[in-house]
């Protein structure tokens, strides 16, 4: 096991595995911008590192100063979090030849799954089902964009082979609109991901978002840890997620899960990741692969009492699994709600100072965050603040818990979406479970009107 690992990312993620570090005995350093040197994992750290002024391109995004600090600090490894540099390959690459271990899946698994042809190519050739749309990039010639299209049927959503995060997608109802949303979705996509090629899939109507949690090691040892629904979304940014997910038969999970171990094992996947699927009429389309922990991690380690943040570090240290699929067991219920600094309807960002912070406990209640009294939210990054979870014997129990939790929260000074949550939570269609990925923004803009 490693002696001291250096934590590449801030918020809520760097203090969550700052917390699984000193569970396992391991000495943690944290790098921070100018923004962060008050935080408080920056303070619980053994070393910190400041790696430069608040914008991310200068500080989190910063290769060189991260590895630098690797080295002045003596540290072993690198756990990258989420979001910033956790599912870049040339990152990956750089750790490792500068003699350091990367937390997370190899350069070559990053690339294959980050790019969403070569990823959806994959799980064809590993039996995973696949949204119907263009096998491969789209063509050059128009004709054969139509053709295309034509053969899948609309609507059709053109995507960017390199994309993420809800960024580079177009919706196109008729062929009128097709070419001029390709020409656009490329220009996007070259300014955004330096990548501009993209392709083609049926728009599905009324999907849900479900995606399967895994745990991969380096002997071909891979599990399933059930599923989470995280359909109530905005704008493809998740804001509830849940586990298991409702209303969808055992069995039919149970087979979706297999095959994506299997998918694990044949492109030699190592680590945590999370296999995302549409759901609709009954049948999981695969969408992407996430290479790295999720925000919504916590969702699957209360309903199966596994840490996912010490299985990545037990596996990045060469250690093999210590579980197999059958002593996985999903117990109870889960339900994350993601508090941001914004206005909870126009969802505008709200930095500044908290002047008053009373998180939620009680039976079943977890929350995850930096944040305290007199903390101040910086202006330069994500607008997450903490996550709220209620764990419950059954789902109904576990959003009885999240209603009480809810009201209990109190934070002043900046606006949060905390009045959002707790609608959604006495929202008769999420209390029945199993809404769509549409549902929040078609209820907002009836808000609207």
């Amino acid at each position: 096991m490693f002696e001291k690992l250096l934590i590449a990312n801030r918020g809520e993620i760097a203090l969550r595995i700052q917390r699984a570090c000193r569970e396992l005995g391991i000495k943690t350093v944290v790098v921070h911008s100018q923004a962060d040197t008050e935080a408080k994992y920056v303070k619980l750290a053994d070393e910190s590192v400041c790696i430069g002024p608040p914008p991310s391109r200068d500080s989190y995004l910063n290769v060189p100063a991260i590895i630098s600090a690797a080295e002045v600090s003596d540290a072993e490894a690198i756990h990258p979090g989420y979001g910033f540099l956790s599912e870049n390959a040339d990152f990956a690459e750089r750790v490792e030849k500068s003699g350091f271990v990367f937390i997370g899946p190899r350069p070559e698994s990053i690339r294959l799954m980050g790019d969403k042809v070569s990823a959806k190519e994959a799980m064809t050739k590993a039996g995973v089902p696949v949204v119907p749309g263009s096998e491969g990039a789209l063509p050059d010639d128009p004709k054969e964009v139509l053709r295309i299209a034509r053969a899948v049927g609309y609507p059709v959503i053109v995507k960017a082979a390199g994309g993420g995060g809800g960024r580079g997608m177009r919706v196109v109802h008729t062929e009128a609109a097709l070419l001029n949303a390709v020409t656009m979705t490329r220009a996007e996509a070259q300014a955004a991901f330096n990548n501009p090629s993209v392709y083609l899939e049926k728009f599905l109507e009324n999907p849900r978002h479900v995606e399967i949690q895994v745990l991969a090691d380096e002997y071909r040892n891979v599990v399933y840890l059930g599923e989470r629904d995280c359909s109530m979304q905005r704008r493809h940014q998740k804001i509830i997620e849940e586990g298991p997910a409702p209303g969808i038969a055992r069995r039919l999970l149970e087979r979706i899960g297999a095959r994506c171990a299997e998918a694990c094992r044949k492109i030699g996947y190592r680590g945590a990741g999370t296999f995302e699927f549409l759901f609709e009429n009954g049948e999981f389309y695969f969408i992407e692969m996430n290479t790295r922990v999720q925000v919504e991690h916590p969702v699957t380690e209360l309903i199966t009492g596994i840490d996912i943040v010490q299985e990545q570090i037990r596996i990045a240290a060469g250690e093999k699994l210590r579980f197999r699929q059958r002593d996985i067991v999903i117990k109870g219920h889960a339900i994350e709600c993601r508090i941001n600094a914004e206005d909870p309807y126009r969802f505008t960002p709200s930095p500044g100072r908290i002047t008053h912070w009373h998180p939620p406990g009680g039976p079943g209640i977890r929350v995850d965050s930096h944040a305290y009294t007199n903390y101040f939210v910086p202006p330069n990054y994500d607008s997450m603040i903490a996550k709220v979870l209620a764990y419950g014997d059954t789902r109904e129990q576990a959003i009885r818990r999240m209603r009480i939790a809810l009201s209990e929260m109190a934070v002043e000074g900046i606006q949060t979406n905390l009045a959002l949550h707790r609608e959604l939570l006495a929202d008769a269609r999420f209390v029945t479970g199993g809404t769509s990925i549409h549902y929040l923004e078609q209820k907002l803009t009836l808000r609207g009107a």
